[in-house]
């Protein structure tokens, strides 16, 4: 059947007229109320002006869609509520105030998409070539957030991104969890034309299984990102990329093969950095770094105070300082607010335990 017989049907039962015209009204509706919406925004937006003309806000952003989340009981799915609201705060900060927000690029990166979904589009997104370009852009005022990865559920940490707090005074104001899924891009979308694959190289790690059953004649070319390979394969018609499927969109390739990723549950964790402090939500994260005197029972002791207020300890990394051999940063995050009693008791104590700690920030706990 044609999509016109098709067209035909819908357009002949008369039971389909008078749903599509409530559908219309209810569209009106909605539009209406977003715009008195955005108002209302810009209303706020005037009043924040007066104090620290902040405009960004993770806490509150976090609580507003925690609790449509928690009010829907309809059709519309979770990822698809985060979506539509993302897009309509996203609007509504735009109003009050037009963000730049940098990231460790370029293009359709798996971080520039990250940042997508948690600003929406509504912002204006600057690539760097470097995660320490990113801190120094955030750092010097040319852009107010930067969204940088700092680790993978299956690669581990993202080492440099921890080192670059040491140096830097920036705070963590948001978390972002994204699921990593790689698809294979080609110009014909044809298999068995594919002679050569673009990737980066923990792109191509990811994707071995894959690759050894299905092309495993294929020379595999490495790239700085998984953007710069989608970028390449639009030159040769018998090459294909592994990247996102967003590249596919802004690169105008088809996809080959979707999923290809040895294991499906690859999700990475980046953090959005910028000067602002985040208050307090009910369901926060702190994130902390320490050093301790290099003496037998340091750490344990840096750390007992976090188990004797009873804080959830989610995570704790170590690096090293580079200033001194055999001495180490500590990164921990816990569960809690610093505007928690309990929390700002505790890495008081902590402090009076350790040569050095620094609170690198409260923010939403995802």
């Amino acid at each position: 059947m044609s999509d016109s017989d098709k067209n035909k049907i819908d357009n002949s039962d008369s039971r389909i007229i008078p749903l599509r015209k409530s559908i219309d009204e209810i569209d009106e509706k909605l539009l209406d109320l977003i715009n008195r919406r955005l108002l209302l925004a810009k209303e706020i937006g005037k009043i924040k002006e007066e104090y620290s003309g902040q405009v960004f806000d993770s806490a509150r952003e976090s609580i507003i869609i925690r609790r449509l989340l928690e009010l829907n009981k309809g059709l519309l799915s979770k990822e698809a509520l985060r979506h539509i609201y993302t897009e309509i705060i996203a609007s509504s900060r735009s109003i009050q105030k037009k963000d730049i927000v940098t990231y460790l690029g370029p293009n359709a990166t798996f971080t520039h998409i990250a940042a997508m979904n948690h600003f929406g589009h509504s912002v204006s997104f600057l690539p760097q070539p470097s995660i320490r370009d990113v801190f120094r852009e955030v750092e010097k005022g040319a852009c107010n957030y930067g969204v940088v990865p700092v680790e993978n559920s299956i690669e581990g940490t993202v080492n440099y991104t921890l080192d670059l707090f040491f140096e830097s005074d920036l705070k963590i104001c948001a978390e972002i969890y994204h699921t990593i899924s790689h698809d294979l891009l080609s110009k014909t979308g044809i298999m068995k034309d594919i002679k050569t694959i673009y990737s980066h190289p923990h792109a191509f790690a990811q994707c071995r299984r894959w690759l050894r059953k299905h092309l495993p004649e294929s020379v595999l070319e490495e790239c700085r990102s998984t953007s710069r390979a989608a970028q390449k394969a639009t030159e040769k018609p018998e090459s294909a990329a592994i990247a996102a499927i967003e590249a596919a969109h802004m690169y105008d390739l088809k996809v080959v093969a979707s999923g290809i990723e040895n294991f499906s549950r690859n999700v990475t964790r980046f953090l959005v950095i910028g000067r602002d402090e985040m208050h307090r939500t009910g369901k926060d994260k702190t994130s902390i770094m320490f050093v301790t005197a290099h003496v037998p029972g340091a750490l344990y002791n840096a750390l007992e105070p976090i188990a004797r207020a009873g804080i959830n300890m989610v995570k704790l990394e170590s690096r090293p300082t580079k200033y001194e051999n055999w001495n180490y940063f500590f990164f921990v995050d816990i569960e809690g607010h610093i505007e928690d009693p309990n929390v700002e008791e505790t890495l008081a104590k902590m402090k009076s335990l350790c040569m050095y700690l620094k609170c690198l920030g409260s923010y939403p706990r995802v």
